[in-house]
């Protein structure tokens, strides 16, 4: 694979120096991207300062006129990245730095879909993407129920390549083929499980994932994955979750455990002191029926 092309997608938003930082890295890679594909939404901060200021990269800047979630962004950059006619595009965050070999160590991996492994900031395997993410379970609370983290005490302890069944959007690489075949990332995600969806619309198509251990992304930021479900961001947690639950459960009992969970979450709000909460819960169900469809409409070949 060492004369396929490929296009870097970033999505940022309102954190210029973060994003500074993943551009050094990626202008210190020893196989240099063919084009970064760089999708503001809409930041207020000092970004587009930071963007117009380098000069050692092939950019291509988006400024969004609105923010359309990481969700809208990675669908925009994907859909930029195919049409320009690249074999592979790298799904990236802007609080991810790659080792300066990253970029080497996955174009030398044959497969449609690769995933580079992320530790911290003191080397500490962080990687969250899912070695078992259970869709067949009605009475699993969270399907995601083994991550590489939580196999693997550390980097070293992997095999090279480890099969994965979920991703995140930090360190995604996909084939061309993969978009060919289904499709953009889905923009009505906004945020939350927008790679979950990918991933497992990729792997029922027929492609494998595999997590790269020599592929190294060192994440900036600690991990928060405990939020207000009661403030916004609760909402598109539940909501996102439910619609993965309706579109890819295997059984009736999965594909109605979303209604189980609300109605749960609706009856214990006076004991978890939330109305909010439940307020969310409600919205999300209704809205998240509304997206049980998958979407299926390939991206144009560019």
């Amino acid at each position: 694979m060492s004369a396929a092309s490929v296009a870097v997608v970033v999505v940022t938003f309102n954190r210029a120096d973060l994003l500074s930082r993943m551009l050094d890295g990626l202008a210190a890679q020893t196989r240099r991207p063919d084009e970064v594909v760089v999708v503001d939404n809409a930041s207020t901060d000092h970004t587009r300062a930071v963007l117009e200021a380098r000069e050692d990269l092939p950019l291509r800047v988006v400024h969004m006129s609105e923010n359309l979630g990481g969700a809208g962004g990675f669908h925009r950059g994907t859909e930029l990245a195919h049409a320009a006619g690249h074999d592979r595009i790298w799904l990236m965050d802007d609080d991810v730095v790659p080792a300066p070999d990253c970029l080497a160590v996955l174009m030398a991996q044959d497969g449609p879909c690769l995933m580079a492994v992320r530790e911290d900031l003191d080397g500490v395997l962080v990687e969250k993407a899912a070695v078992r993410f259970d869709l067949d379970n009605p009475l699993a609370i969270r399907p995601k129920t083994a991550s590489v983290d939580s196999t693997y005490a550390a980097r070293a302890q992997m095999p090279p390549l480890v099969p994965v069944e979920n991703v995140a959007f930090e360190g995604f690489m996909v084939a061309r083929e993969v978009v060919d075949a289904i499709g953009l990332p889905d923009p009505s995600f906004f945020i939350f499980y927008d790679d979950v969806d990918y991933a497992i619309r990729a792997r029922r198509a027929g492609f494998g994932i595999v997590a790269v251990r020599d592929a190294v992304l060192v994440r900036q930021l600690d991990f928060n994955q405990q939020h207000d479900l009661a403030g916004w961001k609760g909402y598109f947690m539940y909501r996102n979750l439910f619609v993965v639950h309706l579109r890819y459960g295997n059984n009736l009992a999965v594909r109605l455990k979303p209604f189980a969970v609300a109605a749960a979450v609706v009856l214990l709000s006076p004991l978890r002191g939330g109305r909010a909460e439940a307020r969310n819960v409600i919205r999300a169900i209704r809205d998240a029926w509304g997206m049980r469809g998958v979407p299926g409409r390939p991206a144009p070949r560019g």
